[in-house]
């Protein structure tokens, strides 16, 4: 019958990685009633009322019944993927740029994915929809664009999952071509645009007016019962260019009396209410951080430690899991061995595990420990061992990243291996002991190895108080992998490799010898690190860019490292100069944008993970604050919080559980509560990814086509392009957040 079960990713995973040939069509995207048919519209669907019987539908696992004028089937239980079970028609003609309406009605008790795609391989997505049914039944109805011209299309709809077996009913199945597009509308609240978390009483409060006034207005604080506390001015910004909004600031640093519940009234708005206190970036703090406990593989989560996050160990050769107990190195690239790299951390939304984004988010977390930003109470299984709870919380993934380590004795050894992650993708959701997918190691890269080298020569340095034979494998293990980088230095990691997984790519490996060197330079203290170091083009490069540093660009967390901490490393001042000159950048581009945000993409082109890349830049502002003790750079550490804590174009903090109106259906398998209400929403203190001009979701496209910056984002579990939730992201949460603690 050729039936297509669409075992092709619902998912391009974070951050750079490679695109797949799923984000293929312009989407609009409504729950509306079905709209009457006009003229020039044409129904691609055959039969879809069932007035005909079941014909030309098929069904993958049983028969197809028609009830009360509804086609029906029982949908058995113990299925892992939504594929495993679906309902379609084949022979679908698509047009590409043609709009078409997919409506139908539907019943039951678990979600669907309703998909438009091609019927043959490589079985394309082209559109999807994951609404949760009802057993009375309701009419779905979306629309899109088609950028495809084929006649071998097909609409299905996915049932699989469910642990039960449970009963689907479909009626009214329409595919209507020529259609007119739907216009997405964000609902972005007052214009008074706040940080609605709070302000530090001693730090900088600032606000954003969204209004068509082009002269000052009166603005006023108020508390919680209403009252005048403080009044003043606007200051009027013209057109912001990253929202196309024309704009005012509004400022009342002076104002610093604690209490909650205070609101910014101006041009007739009445702001979202907010704190002005210290409690609420303790609390950030801290959840920030436990994220990383229930992102972890290989042990269980347990309820008592995370109420409603409780979940079986994952990926630990348990059926449905194959597991990385003994994991080959994939069929394309194969080895001798197998590896145990069960443990670390997922790395966003799927089940795969990466060194380099491991290595950055495992730096940057250490970094805030070691910077004074110190570990508060996170309630972890090796909560009490004497070691802070942040540093067991790394430890958990320093153990993965070492296991990635090539063995003695084989092809490559003292090399990491770049990667670990399923040999196809899976669906959403999916939770980690449920996927049935084979692990598989990718080839060993130099960036991994670099990454594995730096951290845990950091790592070195900061466990050997708590942990003094970890400390001691920890600085083996980065001596071996610097000195096989350097027998290796262009082992790149290649951009086709996206199958199942994230590439993570990465086209120069200067940044990552540099930070290495500089590591082992700092914990060790040896004279051929340090030549090294000396030796970098990149020490004396600019390397503060658009971004100061991400997983691909890892320059300045040796630069950084060099700056703060003890050595004898010559020419110290004129790299502690390099870092404030990098923030006196980022300051310039902050105090010229209307939101204080401290980045400005060329052609306000958004990058993907924008929110990271704008707390990475207050990581430099902040570490200028400590170099220097100028209080200039501490305030644009702390506004650049306001950002994505609510004080931006969309009103919403992009932090869930922080803010009255805050993200809360980031990507993810097992944070689905959009597509399952049985799961989660992402735990509080999950960081979005935030807005990203190129959308390379469908669902983005769909929504978002034609955006301004800051409008390039939607709270939805399918845009993986702008709504994904990740470890680095995480990372830089938690250090600006600590940074906040520690300068109230």
């Amino acid at each position: 019958m050729g039936i297509a079960l669409w075992k092709r990713s619902q998912e391009v995973p974070p951050v750079k990685r490679a695109l797949g040939a799923a984000a293929l069509l312009v989407a609009s995207l409504v729950m509306v009633p079905a709209a009457a048919a006009h003229a020039d519209e044409v129904e691609q669907v055959i039969n879809g009322g069932f007035a005909d019987g079941t014909q030309p539908w098929w069904s993958s696992s049983g028969p197809i019944t028609v009830t009360d004028g509804q086609a029906c089937v029982t949908v058995p239980g113990g299925t892992v993927n939504k594929w495993d079970v679906s309902v379609g028609q084949n022979d679908i003609h698509l047009v590409a740029g043609e709009t078409y309406r997919f409506a139908f009605r539907a019943a039951g008790t678990y979600p669907v994915r309703a998909v438009v795609g091609l019927a043959v391989a490589p079985y394309d997505t082209y559109f999807e929809a994951s609404p949760a049914l009802t057993a009375a039944g309701e009419l779905y109805s979306y629309t899109f664009t088609s950028a495809v011209t084929t006649d071998q299309g097909q609409v299905a709809m996915q049932l699989g999952g469910s642990p039960d077996p449970w009963g689907f009913c479909l009626d009214d199945v329409s595919l209507l071509g020529g259609v007119p597009p739907e216009v997405y509308e964000p609902d972005t609240g007052p214009r008074v645009r706040v940080n609605q978390v709070g302000y530090l009483p001693g730090g900088p409060k600032n606000a954003t007016l969204v209004t068509d006034a082009t002269t000052a207005l009166p603005w006023q604080l108020r508390d919680a019962a209403g009252r005048v506390v403080a009044r003043g001015q606007t200051t009027p910004r013209g057109v912001d260019v990253s929202s196309g909004q024309n704009v005012h600031s509004l400022t009342f640093s002076g104002f610093h009396r604690r209490g909650t519940g205070y609101t910014l009234v101006a041009d007739g708005q009445t702001s979202r209410p907010f704190d002005v206190d210290t409690t609420a970036y303790e609390r950030l703090r801290a959840d920030s951080l436990k994220f990383y406990y229930t992102q972890r593989s290989g042990i269980e989560i347990r309820d008592d430690l995370r109420p409603g996050y409780s979940r079986p160990a994952g990926h630990v050769d348990v059926a449905p899991n194959l597991g990385d107990g003994a994991v080959p190195c994939v069929t394309t690239a194969p080895c001798d061995y197998t590896l145990n790299v069960t443990g670390g951390w997922y790395d966003a939304g799927d089940h795969g595990k990466y060194v380099v984004n491991g290595g950055i988010s495992v730096w940057q977390l250490l970094s805030s420990y070691e910077h004074g930003g110190g570990s508060p109470a996170l309630r972890l299984p090796e909560s009490g061992n004497g070691t802070p709870d942040l540093l067991n919380e790394v430890r958990w993934e320093l153990d993965f990243l070492l296991r990635m380590q090539v063995p003695a004795g084989h092809p490559y050894a003292g090399m990491a291996h770049h990667k670990i992650h399923d040999a196809a993708w899976t669906g959403l959701p999916l939770l980690p002991h449920l996927d049935p997918q084979q692990r598989e190691l990718h080839p060993v890269s130099t960036a991994a190895t670099l990454n594995l080298a730096a951290t845990a020569a950091q790592a070195a340095r900061i466990y050997r108080r708590y942990d003094p034979a970890f400390a001691k494998k920890a600085l083996t293990a980065a001596r071996t992998a610097f000195t096989a980088a350097r027998a290796n230095p262009a082992l790149l990691a290649p951009e086709s490799d996206g199958v199942g997984g994230g590439a993570y790519n990465d086209t120069k490996v200067d940044d990552d010898f540099y930070w290495a060197a500089a590591e082992l330079y700092l914990t060790t203290g040896d004279k051929a690190y340090r030549d090294a170091v000396l030796a970098s083009p990149v020490h004396t490069a600019d390397i503060f860019g658009t971004g100061a540093f991400d997983w691909a660009n890892t320059a300045a967390a040796g630069r950084l490292d060099l700056a703060t901490l003890p050595s004898k490393l010559p020419g110290q001042a004129a790299i502690r100069a390099s870092v404030v000159r990098g923030a006196d950048k980022y300051l310039a581009v902050q105090r010229a944008h209307p939101y204080g945000v401290p980045y400005a993409p060329a052609n306000n082109a958004w990058d993907w993970g924008s929110n990271s890349t704008i707390l990475n830049n207050a990581v430099v502002l902040a570490t200028a604050a400590d170099l220097t003790g100028k209080a200039r750079y501490r305030d644009g550490a702390l506004e650049a919080l306001d950002y994505v804590l609510g004080r931006n174009a969309l009103n919403l903090s992009y932090v869930t559980g922080y803010g009255e109106v805050s993200s809360q259906n980031q990507h993810s398998r097992w944070y689905a509560a959009q597509l399952d209400p049985a799961l989660p929403h992402p735990p509080a203190g999950s960081l979005a990814g935030g807005a990203n001009s190129s959308l390379q979701d469908p669902y983005a496209q769909s929504k978002l086509s034609g955006c301004t910056g800051q409008f390039c984002y939607i709270d939805d579990i399918q845009s993986w392009s702008t709504n994904e939730l990740t470890i680095n992201w995480n990372s830089a949460l938690a250090w600006v957040a600590a940074y906040a603690v520690r300068s109230r």
